[in-house]
């Protein structure tokens, strides 16, 4: 889909298509179970937890962050990240309206 094209759909299905795309990459959705189970830890964490490298793993975080599940904290000269629990809690309910729509009857023609 054209960028420029994008604008074009309701704010809800935007952010529903930002919300799916930031979790459509394997490495992420381990990443958030992670972060999920340790709470919170900084990208060596990460690094030490996945088959992946620093600066793969980096980009993954801040395409998380970017889309607001995770929060990152600086301390010091290195950053903490956690999932923002606020955030989550709003992703899940889109996702969980979009995905709880009534569908097309069986036996309706398609």
């Amino acid at each position: 889909m054209a960028i420029t094209k994008v604008k074009e759909f309701n704010t809800k299905e935007r952010k529903i298509a930002e919300i799916c795309k930031a979790l459509a990459h394997p490495a992420r959705i381990a990443i958030i179970n992670f972060l999920i189970k340790q709470r919170e830890c900084i990208c060596s964490d990460v690094v030490n937890e996945l088959p992946l490298s620093q600066s793969t793993v980096s980009q993954h975080l801040k395409e998380l962050k970017n889309v607001g599940l995770i929060k990152g904290d600086i301390d010091g000269p290195r950053v903490c990240y956690c999932i923002d629990q606020e955030k989550w809690d709003e992703a899940g309910k889109i996702i969980n309206l979009f995905l709880s729509q009534e569908t097309i009857q069986a036996g309706k023609p398609c």
